[in-house]
């Protein structure tokens, strides 16, 4: 599985920094000043976690997460 098969979930906190994450995988998350940066940044930490799941013959878990507007 690659990024784009997840969804992201973006959101700014009080302080103004941006978080972007992936829900679908535990840990998959980066807080940055800029939500540039922030996607940025959860593509390389994405990558490393998806490395870390092939050196140990795992598959990295599908996206169940769903968007609602309430």
């Amino acid at each position: 599985m690659k990024l784009a098969d997840y969804k992201t979930v973006l959101y700014r906190q009080q302080d103004g920094a941006w978080v972007a994450e992936i829900p679908a995988i535990a840990g998959c998350y980066a807080l940055m000043d800029t939500r540039e940066a922030a996607l940025a940044e959860l593509s390389r930490v994405f990558d490393m976690i998806a490395d870390e799941y092939r050196e140990k013959g795992l598959t990295l878990p599908s996206d169940t997460t769903e968007i609602v507007n309430a």
